[in-house]
């Protein structure tokens, strides 16, 4: 689908992870954020929702 996305290991950078929690709530992953938009876990009915959206 091309879709630009940027990939962070939150196991490794604690930026990341600080933001992935504050975002989610959550310690799940992957969290997915779709301009603004949450999904925490991989749900590929809602992720495939938002990105027809775009």
């Amino acid at each position: 689908h091309n879709v630009a996305f940027e990939e962070f290991n939150v196991a490794e950078d604690e930026q990341a992870r600080e933001e992935m929690i504050k975002k989610s709530k959550n310690l799940a992953v992957p969290v997915i954020d779709v301009d603004g938009e949450i999904i925490i876990g991989f749900d590929k009915a809602k992720l495939e929702k938002l990105l027809l959206k775009k």
